[in-house]
């Protein structure tokens, strides 16, 4: 029977020195899925990555991609692959067609016979086909690049951070481009610094130092976060993350943006106590405090929220 899976990852170990890049990763990736790969800087997602593409070599554990073992079948998984790495790596003094064209002659074929798979991404490219790739812009770059990756009809993508220091148009058109490789039954498999774009993924995996911490669908992660959220902002930000710190019911307060997300340990105990309660104990705690223009309100977490509650040791997490 064929097999369903696309990448199968099991208790993969990688270190540079006394450096532990992987510890004992294990993840499977469906055939046709969009699945994301989720974590901060120096969190492995490079090097598992790497070692998928059949670039690194792990130092224990196995890993498959397409059926194949990474190790003895490099070749065969190369033919089948895309790849773009973190950095823009094409040759920069080739323009862009000459650059579409080298990738093209090296999996035996030409720009002219596969133009039909790239077509959507390389049109608005198409008018610029004679500037280096160098003086191209970010987006620009990045579109050349998955061009590139994909002339010679991969089975499976691995893009490692495509949306980093590029402008926010740039990065929902390349998440658009994802979303119609995968309806065309393209595997892809993209790590992201970005915690807003695990909710364009089918599923995900956030990582940290190494670790997987939890493998599923956005929605699924979000619906099990232990507590209720609040969000809350005053006039002295500064000082309201000191006293919201060294109030006794906090479990945890995080800066997000203009707000501060904070959970309380009573609204996650056995006895959780009346959310309105909370709500006008916490007020008069930082009224009492010489806060002003107090603002408090509910609100849903987001998967940055349940990163970062797997980070808290104290909160109970009932991971699969």
């Amino acid at each position: 029977m064929m097999s369903t899976l696309a990448v199968t990852v099991d208790n993969l170990i990688k270190n540079y020195g006394s450096q532990n890049a992987l510890k004992g990763v294990s993840l499977e990736v469906n055939q046709g899925e969009l699945f994301g790969i989720i974590g901060p800087d120096g969190a492995g997602k490079t090097t598992l990555i790497r070692i998928l593409a059949t670039l690194l070599l792990p130092d224990a554990g196995q890993a498959e991609v397409l059926g194949m073992e990474v190790e003895g079948h490099y070749r065969q998984i190369r033919n089948r692959m895309g790849y773009m790495p973190g950095r823009f790596s094409l040759y920069q003094d080739l323009t862009v067609l000459e650059n579409l064209q080298l990738f093209a002659s090296i999996y035996q074929t030409t720009l002219e016979e596969n133009y039909h798979l790239i077509k959507d991404i390389y049109q608005p490219l198409e008018p610029f086909k004679n500037r280096k790739a160098g003086n191209l812009s970010g987006g620009m770059k990045q579109k050349l690049a998955l061009s590139c990756a994909m002339i010679h009809e991969p089975e499976i993508l691995f893009l490692d951070e495509p949306t980093t220091g590029v402008d926010p148009v740039s990065r929902n058109e390349f998440w658009e481009m994802l979303i119609k490789l995968k309806a065309r039954g393209i595997t892809v498999l993209v790590s992201t610094p970005y915690m807003d774009e695990a909710d364009l993924c089918d599923r995900v995996a956030l990582v940290q130092e190494g670790q997987i911490l939890s493998v599923d669908t956005p929605v699924a992660i979000i619906s099990r976060f232990p507590s209720k959220l609040f969000a809350i902002k005053s006039t002295d930000k500064y000082q309201l993350i000191k006293d919201l710190q060294a109030y006794p019911s906090t479990a945890s307060v995080f800066a997000f943006g203009e707000y501060l997300h904070y959970t309380d340990k009573r609204a996650h105990s056995s006895e959780r106590a009346p959310e309105q309660a909370l709500e006008q104990e916490l007020h008069q705690y930082l009224q009492d405090r010489g806060h002003r223009d107090i603002h408090i309100k509910s609100i849903e977490p987001t998967i940055e929220d349940c990163f970062m509650a797997f980070m808290q040791k104290e909160h109970k997490w009932s991971a699969p």
